[in-house]
Protein backbone atom coordinates (compact mmCIF):
# COMPACT_ATOMS: atom_id res chain seq x y z
CA UNK A 1 0.00 0.00 0.00
CA UNK A 2 1.17 3.66 -0.89
CA UNK A 3 2.35 5.36 2.04
CA UNK A 4 0.54 8.64 2.31
CA UNK A 5 2.41 11.60 2.02
CA UNK A 6 1.92 15.41 2.53
CA UNK A 7 3.93 18.20 1.15
CA UNK A 8 4.44 20.93 4.37
CA UNK A 9 5.03 23.44 1.86
CA UNK A 10 1.29 23.39 1.55
CA UNK A 11 0.17 23.36 4.87
CA UNK A 12 -3.07 21.92 5.07
CA UNK A 13 -4.74 20.70 8.25
CA UNK A 14 -8.17 19.97 6.22
CA UNK A 15 -6.24 17.27 3.74
CA UNK A 16 -4.29 15.58 6.96
CA UNK A 17 -7.33 15.21 8.80
CA UNK A 18 -8.82 13.20 6.12
CA UNK A 19 -6.39 10.97 5.88
CA UNK A 20 -5.99 10.93 9.37
CA UNK A 21 -9.94 9.55 9.28
CA UNK A 22 -9.46 7.17 6.26
CA UNK A 23 -6.28 5.43 7.15
CA UNK A 24 -5.26 5.87 11.11
CA UNK A 25 -2.17 7.61 10.10
CA UNK A 26 -0.35 10.19 7.50
CA UNK A 27 3.24 11.42 6.96
CA UNK A 28 4.09 15.09 6.71
CA UNK A 29 6.95 15.31 4.67
CA UNK A 30 9.32 18.78 5.44
CA UNK A 31 7.57 19.43 8.13
CA UNK A 32 10.01 21.07 10.49
CA UNK A 33 14.15 21.51 8.42
CA UNK A 34 16.45 18.64 8.80
CA UNK A 35 18.59 21.11 11.03
CA UNK A 36 16.39 21.80 13.61
CA UNK A 37 16.10 18.06 13.86
CA UNK A 38 19.87 17.89 13.82
CA UNK A 39 20.24 20.13 16.99
CA UNK A 40 17.85 18.61 18.89
CA UNK A 41 19.18 15.23 18.23
CA UNK A 42 22.36 16.45 19.11
CA UNK A 43 21.12 17.94 22.52
CA UNK A 44 20.20 14.38 23.36
CA UNK A 45 23.38 12.89 22.13
CA UNK A 46 24.62 12.20 25.62
CA UNK A 47 21.38 11.11 26.97
CA UNK A 48 20.72 8.30 24.45
CA UNK A 49 24.96 6.83 25.50
CA UNK A 50 24.03 6.86 28.79
CA UNK A 51 20.41 5.57 29.15
CA UNK A 52 20.52 1.98 29.96
CA UNK A 53 18.62 -0.81 27.87
CA UNK A 54 15.34 -0.92 28.26
CA UNK A 55 13.60 -3.98 30.12
CA UNK A 56 11.25 -6.22 29.85
CA UNK A 57 8.75 -7.57 26.17
CA UNK A 58 6.91 -4.50 25.30
CA UNK A 59 10.19 -1.78 24.86
CA UNK A 60 11.99 -4.47 24.24
CA UNK A 61 15.60 -5.09 25.24
CA UNK A 62 17.68 -3.96 22.36
CA UNK A 63 16.16 -0.34 22.58
CA UNK A 64 16.65 2.62 24.72
CA UNK A 65 14.13 4.81 25.87
CA UNK A 66 14.00 7.92 28.38
CA UNK A 67 11.15 10.82 28.64
CA UNK A 68 11.06 14.74 29.89
CA UNK A 69 12.42 15.98 26.83
CA UNK A 70 11.18 19.44 27.18
CA UNK A 71 13.70 19.55 30.23
CA UNK A 72 16.43 18.40 27.96
CA UNK A 73 16.55 20.57 24.67
CA UNK A 74 15.64 24.12 24.03
CA UNK A 75 14.55 22.87 20.73
CA UNK A 76 11.51 20.60 22.03
CA UNK A 77 8.97 23.26 22.20
CA UNK A 78 9.02 23.63 17.98
CA UNK A 79 7.97 20.35 17.80
CA UNK A 80 5.51 19.92 20.79
CA UNK A 81 3.82 23.39 19.98
CA UNK A 82 3.87 22.69 15.90
CA UNK A 83 0.85 24.48 14.47
CA UNK A 84 0.14 21.78 12.40
CA UNK A 85 -0.07 19.09 14.38
CA UNK A 86 -1.40 21.48 17.07
CA UNK A 87 -4.44 21.77 14.37
CA UNK A 88 -5.00 18.13 13.60
CA UNK A 89 -4.98 17.37 17.60
CA UNK A 90 -7.60 19.57 18.88
CA UNK A 91 -9.73 18.15 15.76
CA UNK A 92 -9.49 15.25 16.59
CA UNK A 93 -9.37 15.48 20.20
CA UNK A 94 -11.23 18.77 21.69
CA UNK A 95 -14.67 17.79 20.87
CA UNK A 96 -14.34 15.14 24.11
CA UNK A 97 -12.19 17.40 26.33
CA UNK A 98 -11.80 20.99 27.75
CA UNK A 99 -8.06 20.81 27.64
CA UNK A 100 -5.66 18.93 25.74
CA UNK A 101 -2.49 17.45 27.22
CA UNK A 102 0.63 16.26 26.53
CA UNK A 103 0.74 12.28 27.68
CA UNK A 104 4.26 11.78 26.71
CA UNK A 105 7.63 12.47 25.12
CA UNK A 106 9.97 9.87 24.92
CA UNK A 107 13.13 9.17 22.80
CA UNK A 108 13.77 6.04 21.02
CA UNK A 109 16.71 4.21 19.84
CA UNK A 110 16.24 0.48 18.61
CA UNK A 111 19.69 -0.93 18.31
CA UNK A 112 20.80 -3.67 15.09
CA UNK A 113 19.01 -6.97 15.92
CA UNK A 114 16.18 -5.61 17.61
CA UNK A 115 13.08 -7.49 17.29
CA UNK A 116 9.71 -5.82 16.13
CA UNK A 117 7.47 -4.83 18.95
CA UNK A 118 4.01 -6.79 19.01
CA UNK A 119 1.38 -4.65 17.55
CA UNK A 120 -0.71 -2.36 19.44
CA UNK A 121 -3.22 0.38 20.01
CA UNK A 122 -1.83 3.11 22.22
CA UNK A 123 -5.36 3.85 23.74
CA UNK A 124 -5.41 0.43 25.11
CA UNK A 125 -3.58 1.52 28.22
CA UNK A 126 -6.68 3.15 29.57
CA UNK A 127 -9.41 0.35 30.49
CA UNK A 128 -12.42 1.89 29.09
CA UNK A 129 -13.45 2.78 25.79
CA UNK A 130 -16.55 4.63 24.02
CA UNK A 131 -16.82 4.29 20.35
CA UNK A 132 -16.21 7.22 18.37
CA UNK A 133 -14.35 8.46 20.76
CA UNK A 134 -10.23 9.28 20.27
CA UNK A 135 -8.00 9.08 23.59
CA UNK A 136 -4.91 10.56 22.17
CA UNK A 137 -3.12 11.58 18.83
CA UNK A 138 0.75 10.24 18.19
CA UNK A 139 3.63 12.07 16.59
CA UNK A 140 6.46 10.27 15.43
CA UNK A 141 9.66 12.33 14.46
CA UNK A 142 12.73 10.65 13.06
CA UNK A 143 16.34 11.39 13.93
CA UNK A 144 18.00 8.85 11.62
CA UNK A 145 16.45 8.03 8.36
CA UNK A 146 13.71 5.42 8.71
CA UNK A 147 13.29 2.66 6.48
CA UNK A 148 11.53 -1.11 6.83
CA UNK A 149 15.01 -2.59 7.14
CA UNK A 150 15.98 -0.50 10.23
CA UNK A 151 13.08 -0.98 12.27
CA UNK A 152 10.74 2.00 10.71
CA UNK A 153 7.57 2.14 12.44
CA UNK A 154 4.77 -0.41 11.21
CA UNK A 155 0.95 0.74 10.52
CA UNK A 156 -1.68 -1.58 9.83
CA UNK A 157 -3.96 0.87 7.39
CA UNK A 158 -7.70 1.14 8.31
CA UNK A 159 -7.11 -0.70 11.59
CA UNK A 160 -8.58 2.18 13.74
CA UNK A 161 -11.94 1.29 12.17
CA UNK A 162 -11.51 -2.87 13.36
CA UNK A 163 -11.32 -2.41 17.30
CA UNK A 164 -12.04 -5.74 17.56
CA UNK A 165 -9.33 -7.23 15.41
CA UNK A 166 -6.25 -7.69 18.54
CA UNK A 167 -4.01 -8.54 15.57
CA UNK A 168 -3.94 -8.01 11.39
CA UNK A 169 -2.30 -10.41 9.01
CA UNK A 170 1.59 -8.97 9.17
CA UNK A 171 1.54 -8.24 5.11
CA UNK A 172 -1.23 -5.97 5.67
CA UNK A 173 1.31 -3.79 7.73
CA UNK A 174 3.51 -0.63 5.70
CA UNK A 175 6.61 0.65 7.25
CA UNK A 176 6.17 4.23 7.57
CA UNK A 177 9.77 5.13 5.81
CA UNK A 178 10.79 8.65 6.67
CA UNK A 179 13.61 11.66 6.83
CA UNK A 180 14.60 13.71 9.35
CA UNK A 181 12.47 16.95 9.15
CA UNK A 182 9.32 14.29 8.49
CA UNK A 183 6.33 13.65 11.13
CA UNK A 184 4.34 10.43 11.13
CA UNK A 185 0.47 11.56 12.86
CA UNK A 186 -1.31 7.92 13.36
CA UNK A 187 -4.10 7.94 16.23
CA UNK A 188 -4.39 6.10 19.34
CA UNK A 189 -6.70 3.67 18.08
CA UNK A 190 -4.17 2.86 15.26
CA UNK A 191 -2.44 -1.13 15.47
CA UNK A 192 1.00 -0.26 14.93
CA UNK A 193 4.44 -1.31 16.20
CA UNK A 194 8.30 -0.48 15.93
CA UNK A 195 9.65 -2.62 13.26
CA UNK A 196 12.58 -4.83 13.66
CA UNK A 197 16.03 -3.37 13.12
CA UNK A 198 18.04 -5.61 10.72
CA UNK A 199 20.29 -2.93 9.87
CA UNK A 200 24.15 -2.50 10.94
CA UNK A 201 22.56 0.83 12.23
CA UNK A 202 20.38 2.06 15.29
CA UNK A 203 17.62 3.66 14.69
CA UNK A 204 16.71 7.16 16.72
CA UNK A 205 13.61 9.31 16.97
CA UNK A 206 11.13 10.89 19.56
CA UNK A 207 7.58 10.26 19.64
CA UNK A 208 5.21 12.91 21.24
CA UNK A 209 1.33 12.12 22.09
CA UNK A 210 -1.55 14.37 23.15
CA UNK A 211 -4.53 13.15 24.77
CA UNK A 212 -7.72 14.28 26.71
CA UNK A 213 -7.24 16.55 29.47
CA UNK A 214 -8.87 14.16 32.01
CA UNK A 215 -7.14 11.09 31.16
CA UNK A 216 -4.25 10.18 33.82
CA UNK A 217 -1.30 10.50 31.06
CA UNK A 218 1.36 8.00 30.63
CA UNK A 219 4.18 10.22 31.70
CA UNK A 220 3.07 12.47 35.11
CA UNK A 221 3.68 15.90 34.32
CA UNK A 222 4.84 17.12 37.46
CA UNK A 223 7.65 14.87 38.32
CA UNK A 224 8.87 15.57 34.95
CA UNK A 225 8.83 18.55 35.46
CA UNK A 226 8.78 19.91 38.81
CA UNK A 227 7.97 23.47 39.76
CA UNK A 228 11.33 24.53 39.70
CA UNK A 229 12.12 22.86 37.14
CA UNK A 230 8.94 23.98 35.16
CA UNK A 231 9.35 27.58 36.42
CA UNK A 232 12.20 28.02 33.44
CA UNK A 233 10.76 26.77 30.97
CA UNK A 234 8.17 28.67 28.44
CA UNK A 235 4.18 28.79 29.65
CA UNK A 236 2.85 27.82 27.05
CA UNK A 237 4.74 24.55 27.06
CA UNK A 238 4.16 23.82 30.38
CA UNK A 239 0.44 24.96 30.41
CA UNK A 240 0.51 21.91 27.66
CA UNK A 241 2.14 19.44 30.26
CA UNK A 242 -0.09 19.87 32.67
CA UNK A 243 0.23 23.12 34.57
CA UNK A 244 -3.58 23.89 33.80
CA UNK A 245 -6.75 22.39 35.83
CA UNK A 246 -9.39 20.53 33.54
CA UNK A 247 -12.68 21.84 34.20
CA UNK A 248 -14.30 20.76 36.47
CA UNK A 249 -11.83 21.24 39.06
CA UNK A 250 -9.88 18.09 37.64
CA UNK A 251 -5.83 18.00 38.11
CA UNK A 252 -5.76 20.91 40.61
CA UNK A 253 -3.52 21.80 43.78
CA UNK A 254 -4.60 22.93 46.97
CA UNK A 255 -7.85 23.49 45.38
CA UNK A 256 -6.57 25.97 42.87
CA UNK A 257 -5.12 25.60 39.21
CA UNK A 258 -1.73 24.50 39.32
CA UNK A 259 -1.05 26.95 36.88
CA UNK A 260 -0.30 28.94 40.52
CA UNK A 261 2.77 26.78 41.05
CA UNK A 262 4.51 28.86 37.90
CA UNK A 263 3.64 32.33 39.61
CA UNK A 264 6.36 34.25 41.43
CA UNK A 265 4.06 32.87 44.03
CA UNK A 266 4.91 29.35 44.14
CA UNK A 267 3.11 26.90 46.52
CA UNK A 268 2.52 30.04 48.76
CA UNK A 269 -1.07 30.89 47.40
CA UNK A 270 -3.81 29.02 49.05
CA UNK A 271 -7.62 29.06 49.14
CA UNK A 272 -9.72 26.53 46.97
CA UNK A 273 -10.94 28.44 44.12
CA UNK A 274 -13.32 26.63 41.72
CA UNK A 275 -13.13 26.23 38.07
CA UNK A 276 -15.91 25.17 36.53
CA UNK A 277 -17.35 25.24 32.86
CA UNK A 278 -20.12 28.00 32.33
CA UNK A 279 -22.89 25.20 32.32
CA UNK A 280 -21.92 24.00 35.05
CA UNK A 281 -22.16 27.08 37.11
CA UNK A 282 -25.51 28.14 35.41
CA UNK A 283 -26.67 24.79 36.68
CA UNK A 284 -26.13 25.24 40.35
CA UNK A 285 -27.54 29.11 40.13
CA UNK A 286 -30.41 27.38 38.53
CA UNK A 287 -30.58 25.01 41.33
CA UNK A 288 -29.73 27.35 44.07
CA UNK A 289 -32.57 29.58 42.55
CA UNK A 290 -35.42 26.72 42.53
CA UNK A 291 -35.56 26.55 39.26
CA UNK A 292 -34.38 23.05 38.93
CA UNK A 293 -36.79 20.63 41.15
CA UNK A 294 -36.93 16.59 41.62
CA UNK A 295 -39.24 14.82 39.72
CA UNK A 296 -41.98 13.48 42.37
CA UNK A 297 -44.12 10.57 41.84
CA UNK A 298 -47.54 11.71 40.99
CA UNK A 299 -50.19 10.55 43.52
CA UNK A 300 -51.75 6.97 42.86
CA UNK A 301 -54.61 6.91 39.96
CA UNK A 302 -57.92 5.82 41.62
CA UNK A 303 -59.63 2.71 40.13
CA UNK A 304 -62.93 3.32 38.14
Amino acid sequence: MTIIALDRLVPDTKSCCEHLEAEGYCIIRNAVPSSLVDRLAGDLEQDFVATPHSVGPFYGETTRRFHGLLRRSRHMGRFALDPLVVAVVERFLQPWCDTIQLNLTQAIEIEPGGIAQPPHRDQDMWPVHTAGVEYMINVMWPFSSYRAENGATLIWPGSHRRQDEIVLPAEDAIAAEMEPGDALIFLGSTLHAGGANNSASSRRGMIISYSLGWLKPYELPWLAYPPEIARSLPRSLMTLAGYQAHRPNLGTYEGRCPSLLLGEMGDGAKGAIDVLRPEQEQLIADYRAGRILPDLPGPPAEDG
